[in-house]
Order: C-alpha cells, then sequence, then structure tokens
C-alpha cells in the first residue's frame, strides 16, 4: 500500500470521528443517532500512568482518545494516545510521542443484508487497520474479521491481518491475529468492565529477503487488558461513564525486537487508569 492510501484511510477516519464525535474503545453501543448511516457512537478519555516499560523511558502516563462507532455498513475504532515520558527522555522521540490507529471494518451481512450468521459466528467482515505515529510506525493491516455471539461476553470480534509496515525497518509483511472482547461483572450496587485486544504477530520477518530471521522483525505478543470498575454507577450517577482501575500491559519482543540478555524488550507492567465516557 501507498502513502497515498494513508492519507486517505486517515482522512477518513478523521471524518468518521467528526460524524460520531469521536471516542471510546468500549463497544457497548452509546447514544442512538438519527444521523442516517450513523447507527450509534461511544467516546472516552483515559489517562494511565504506569512504570516498568521496555525499550522506552520506564515510567510513562498517557492521554487516549478513543472512538468506537457502528454504521449501517460495518464498524469503526479510532484511537490517539500522546505519551509522556517522565525523568526520562527517549533517544528517538524526546519527552513525548504519539501513536495511533484506524480500524474500520466492512460487514458484508450489513452490506448484502443477508444474515452471515453460523454457529458461534455473528458476522463476517473486512476487517483494515493503519497505524501511525512518529518514527517508523506506519503500518497497513487487512484481512477476514468475525463478530462471535460468546455467552457471558458483551461482544468478542476475531480479525486475521496481514500487516505491511510502511517504514525503513521492516518492509516485509507479517501474519497477525487479534482478539478483542468486552466482559462485565456485576458487583454490589456497580459493575466491573473488563476489556481489551490481544496482537499475535505469529511470524518473522527479515527486512531485506522476507525471509526468516531473528535478528530483523520477531514474532510478538501484545496482550492489553483494562479491568474497571463503573465508580459513576457505583455512586449514584449514570452507568459506563466513569470509571477508574487498571491496563496490563504484556508485551513479549516488544515492536518485533528479539528480547535478549543485553536488551530487554519483554514487557510486564500495570498502570492505574481513570476513564470518562461522554
Amino acid at each position: 500500500m501507498t502513502r497515498t492510501l494513508a492519507s486517505l484511510l486517515l482522512a477518513g477516519g478523521l471524518l468518521a470521528a467528526g460524524q460520531a464525535m469521536a471516542g471510546g474503545e468500549d463497544l457497548t453501543p452509546g447514544p442512538a443517532t438519527n444521523d442516517g448511516p450513523l447507527l450509534w457512537h461511544n467516546e472516552s478519555l483515559t489517562y494511565l500512568w504506569g512504570k516498568d516499560f521496555k525499550v522506552n523511558p520506564p515510567i510513562q502516563q498517557t492521554f487516549t482518545l478513543e472512538s468506537a462507532s457502528a454504521w449501517t455498513w460495518g464498524d469503526i475504532w479510532f484511537f490517539v494516545d500522546q505519551i509522556n515520558y517522565n525523568g526520562k527522555k527517549d533517544a528517538n522521540n524526546g519527552s513525548n510521542t504519539y501513536y495511533g490507529e484506524f480500524s474500520p471494518r466492512l460487514s458484508f451481512g450489513k452490506i448484502t443484508g443477508t444474515d452471515l450468521s453460523f454457529g458461534p459466528i455473528k458476522d463476517v467482515l473486512l476487517a483494515t487497520t493503519y497505524e501511525f505515529g512518529e518514527g517508523d510506525n506506519e503500518s497497513y493491516l487487512a484481512g477476514p474479521g468475525f463478530d462471535l455471539a460468546i455467552p457471558g461476553f458483551d461482544y468478542f470480534q476475531l480479525n486475521f491481518y496481514y500487516r505491511k509496515p510502511d517504514g525503513h525497518r521492516v518492509p516485509a509483511g507479517a501474519w497477525q491475529i487479534t482478539p478483542a472482547w468486552a466482559y462485565t461483572i456485576p458487583v454490589g450496587n456497580s459493575d466491573i468492565l473488563i476489556d481489551g485486544y490481544m496482537d499475535w504477530v505469529v511470524n518473522n520477518k527479515d527486512a531485506s529477503s522476507g525471509r526468516p530471521n531473528q535478528s530483523d522483525y520477531h514474532a510478538n505478543l501484545h496482550f492489553n487488558p483494562q479491568i474497571k470498575y463503573d465508580l459513576g454507577k457505583a455512586m449514584g450517577y449514570e452507568a459506563k461513564h466513569l470509571y477508574v482501575g487498571v491496563e496490563y500491559d504484556y508485551w513479549s519482543d516488544k515492536y518485533g525486537i528479539k528480547d535478549s540478555q543485553y536488551f530487554t524488550t519483554d514487557q510486564n507492567t500495570t498502570s492505574l487508569l481513570v476513564k470518562y465516557h461522554f
């Protein structure tokens, strides 16, 4: 894919985010709309503080704007992180940086008006993602996606991607499996929400030849759930607006850099979290 396509994807993402009043990784339906193809949207701002990060400086605080929305043709997830390094600058990005993803999915069931459900599968989609940030962080992902009906879960998605970086380090592509989920547990007069995703890049790639090579881009697994208490509901306010909790971040061979005794890239950290949906 080309930078022209990247620009189109980003422009489309910003337009959709504007139409949907951007925000919200939580895919639980938000306010319904009468805006034509837009069915519902969900917005959020998140503050995170954590330490023991790898590769980048160990102490980080992050502000995240997220957007989730459902449309007559599919859905969109969009987020941007503004990351601040505390006490130590990053060698490449200085005292702060940013990173984001724009992930539209086209629903074959919605577009064709056909019920594609069978077994645990609710719908079949074309899943795409554009990753962007400072440095060699641009990547394009596309592949089949599935909405699954799993008892107890608010939602469960399973996306299979072929990812193609647009950077100098790894021009060769790799395969990635990405489940995303949400699960609500009633606790007293409120709820605990467990949601998140996992990105599993399953094969190694050599930057020059595309052949497997341990030193260029290593297979890696990024597991990133949030465990949140609905504080607003516990205080007698409207549910699903104000959450407090933690975000757990496990990333083996972070950024595809193989972990070694000389350079630790296996990340295992927990951040404090405050999240507000608006």
